[in-house]
């Protein structure tokens, strides 16, 4: 898989779950707490899912 689309299945989720906090009037401060972490801990998957193996 490309790292693109890790990045955009990425995205709609944030946005999904950032949708649902606001909708369910959870604190703005959580909701960027939140956030920071999602994207931290989806560029660390993307990353090791994506990267080039090396030959043996």
């Amino acid at each position: 898989m490309s790292f693109a689309l890790y990045g955009v299945g990425l995205l709609v989720l944030i946005g999904g779950l950032v949708y649902v906090a606001v909708l369910t009037h959870v604190a703005s401060h959580w909701i960027v707490a939140m956030v920071i972490i999602l994207i931290g801990a989806g560029l660390m998957a993307a990353v090791n899912n994506t990267k080039q193996r090396d030959p043996r």
